[in-house]
């Protein structure tokens, strides 16, 4: 049994049912205003749209690192470290997109989400390339 794995594991389901949450809130906001294709010009539906769309385009990469990381032999805890914070970020980043308003600055969640996915796609990035150069 390799708990790296299972970390990876771990992290992969939660941001399943992320991503389907999204898409689900996605749904409910098409129906609640009536669209069934694009957003039709409501904010509200292209929020949720792109929340959706923004977790969907950053977590194959994320989740191919943690699996490449865990495969490699790091240590679960990198994992659980990379994978709990790029899933917070996510969640915080969708949250943003909810409560930012058209025309003001993006809500400070959107942006912390931001940083809290960027930070661990390049804590990835580096651990598995120095892995390729230590090992």
């Amino acid at each position: 049994m390799n708990s790296a794995i299972h970390a990876a594991g771990l992290w992969t389901g939660l941001c399943i049912l992320l991503l389907l949450v999204l898409s689900g809130l996605t749904s409910a906001n098409r129906r609640k205003h009536k669209v069934s294709i694009g957003d039709g010009g409501k904010a509200e539906v292209a929020a949720a749209s792109r929340a959706f769309g923004n977790a969907a385009e950053y977590m194959p990469i994320a989740l191919i690192g943690l699996a490449l990381m865990a495969l490699t032999g790091f240590a679960p805890v990198w994992i659980h470290a990379v994978g709990g914070s790029f899933f917070l970020g996510r969640v915080l980043h969708a949250w943003g997109m909810f409560v930012t308003r058209e025309g003001r600055p993006p809500a400070v969640q959107r942006m912390a989400g931001m940083l809290l996915t960027y930070f661990p796609l390049l804590g990835a990035a580096g651990a598995l390339i120095w892995c390729f150069f230590c090992h």
